[in-house]
């Protein structure tokens, strides 16, 4: 039988968050896997960069920090993802998310199944299935993975309500903001309360994990009818690129180690507070000190 390469893969974009103050390097999955080696969970990216020096920078900074980086892909036609970012009301941040660009167009390579096959957890976002190419990749992936985590992160206009419901049918775990809840349960006319909503969701999509994150008022967990809640840690906010990113890393590193769900949410809302108090969303820390 193959030995696992990693615990963990990450599906989607990498790319240069252009913020008023400078760029930093992002992308909900280069995030997500950041945190993940950060915090011992051995993950891989699986993405695309263009053949230029912004391409190189992002896998210099990830060697830097000991994130693998053998499954990221080079094309030769496309550029390295950029999001120009601004800050809106409330901390939030405004995006735009230049396309065309490399990651739309991740192929599957040899060997790339068995690697998503051997690996605990794989976990896909929204944004990288707008493109057709790189949607059909994910979906081939998907049917090899095991635990399929889907970190939904709706960003208008690159999304269709039949794309992200057949991203639904495919998951087994999901994670998403409380604006994306509202906006899902819309959708379907469920009602009722952050619970009544998220149990609705699971039901209709079979999916028995849900993670619901509220900026400053902490997050949220339903799993198999239980339901956690944790009210946020107060903090002095620098920007909140790519706290939700840390907040799954958070909660999933915690989660494969063994703890509990209580345990699991409150290692997440620190993790997630720590990066809002940071400059861009892939800072230098120590993660004993969280």
């Amino acid at each position: 039988m193959t030995e696992p390469t990693f615990t963990a893969v990450c599906f989607g974009e990498i790319l240069w968050d252009v913020l008023p103050d400078g760029s930093e390097p992002g992308g909900a999955p280069m995030n997500v896997a950041y945190h993940l080696n950060q915090l011992g969970i051995r993950t891989g990216v699986l993405s695309k960069k263009g053949a230029d020096e912004e391409g190189e920078r992002l896998i210099r900074f990830l060697e830097a920090h000991h994130v693998d980086t053998t499954l990221i892909q080079t094309d030769s036609i496309h550029p390295t993802g950029k999001v120009l970012a601004t800050p809106g009301k409330n901390y939030e941040m405004l995006y735009d998310i230049i396309a065309p660009v490399a990651w739309d167009f991740i192929d599957v390579t040899e060997g790339v199944p068995e690697t998503v096959a051997t690996s605990a957890l794989f976990i896909f976002g929204s944004l990288a299935a707008r493109n057709a190419h790189s949607r059909k990749t994910l979906f081939s992936l998907l049917s090899q993975a095991k635990t399929r985590i889907m970190d939904i992160n709706l960003r208008p206009p690159h999304f269709t309500q039949e794309i992200i419901e057949a991203l639904l049918d495919k998951a087994t775990v999901l994670k998403l903001n409380e604006n994306e809840l509202e906006l899902l349960s819309g959708w379907y006319h469920f009602a009722g309360n952050t619970r009544e909503q998220a149990a609705a969701l699971g039901r209709r999509f079979s999916i028995r994990d849900i993670m619901i994150t509220r900026g400053a008022d902490g997050a949220a967990y339903y799993t198999d009818g239980a339901f956690y809640e944790h009210p946020g840690i107060e903090v002095a906010v620098v920007d909140t690129v790519g706290s939700g990113d840390a907040f799954l890393a958070g909660f999933l590193s915690r989660l494969q180690k063994g703890s509990s769900p209580e345990a699991a949410l409150e290692f997440a809302c620190r993790l997630g507070a720590f990066i809002a108090t940071q400059k861009g969303a892939c800072p230098d820390y120590d993660a004993g000190a969280i």
